[in-house]
């Protein structure tokens, strides 16, 4: 009896989720041309924030390549094995059983292809998922240097990304990496090593390799040709930008933190907080329309 409260729950948890995310972003109505140099949030009706030195290495933004490992902070601690939660195995197939995400990711990933699904792509799956130190390591040591990092300077350590596979084929040829190509971006997700910048990333060309960043700044770095690598060091050269997703204004700040600072957010409305695993933190605020400009 217990058993079948608790999956009524989850189920109510993950819907309510859905029906708080916005899939629909539409591609003309992507703005990104705003960029506007500013100090900082304003003051005005707003709120003081105290940011730790800690808050650089956690957050959704974390930059993690062979010079940055996953910091301790960011362990995937929330991830669990898929193949013991079906409620969450929502319109792909998994590679094994051994597939492990946080529940929120892979409720994300399967808002994004409920849309390729609308579109007649639907032969999708998941091959690998968060792996911890240990996997990492055996993987490491199966693989070499050409084809994994060594363990803790993996994305797959970090829990942000996945790696999407198609039963029809490989991912460069398959409608499923075609159609990702074209749209994860909508949904926060971004092509992690695309090939045309291996000499940025360091890692050879992966069409199945996905990591969410979430939006404003997928759109961002779809707009602008980045890899992460590229976004973050934007960021810190403009220290602000605004941009208009869909008709959603945002607005995003680069803060250095070398010591315990202070930065300021709307009072009303939503903000998010992620460092950047080296040196400062991004502030994301999406504003809400005044009253009678909606």
């Amino acid at each position: 009896m217990k058993k079948w409260w608790m999956g009524l729950v989850i189920l109510i948890i993950l819907g309510y989720g859905a029906a708080q995310y916005k899939p629909k972003v539409d591609p003309a109505q992507v703005s990104v041309e705003d960029f506007q140099a500013q100090d900082k949030v304003p003051r005005e009706n707003g709120l003081s924030i105290r940011i730790t030195q800690d808050q650089i290495y956690k957050g959704n933004l974390l930059l993690v390549n062979k010079d940055h490992p996953v910091p301790p902070e960011a362990e995937a601690s929330g991830a669990v094995n898929l193949s013991k939660h079906l409620e969450l195995v929502n319109g792909f197939v998994l590679l094994d059983n051994s597939i492990r995400l946080s529940p929120n990711l892979a409720q994300t990933f399967s808002t994004m292809i409920e849309a390729a699904k609308l579109d007649g792509v639907n032969r999708f799956m998941i091959s690998s998922g968060y792996r911890d130190e240990k996997e990492q390591s055996a993987l490491y040591k199966k693989m070499g240097p050409d084809y994994a990092m060594p363990a803790g300077y993996s994305e797959h350590n970090l829990g942000l990304s996945l790696d999407i596979g198609s039963t029809r084929g490989k991912m460069e040829h398959a409608a499923e990496g075609k159609w990702l190509q074209d749209n994860a971006w909508k949904y926060g997700f971004i092509v992690r090593y695309p090939e045309d910048k291996t000499a940025i990333t360091g890692i050879r060309n992966e069409p199945w390799h996905f990591r969410y960043v979430g939006l404003p700044h997928s759109a961002i770095m779809e707009e602008k040709a980045f890899v992460l690598e590229e976004y973050l060091d934007f960021l810190k050269v403009q220290k602000s930008i605004k941009t208009t997703i869909d008709d959603q204004v945002y607005e995003v700040f680069y803060y250095p933190v070398s010591h315990n600072t202070t930065v300021h957010v709307p009072a009303k409305g939503r903000y998010e907080i992620s460092g950047n695993n080296i040196d400062g933190v991004i502030v994301t605020v999406e504003e809400i329309p005044e009253e009678g400009n909606e």
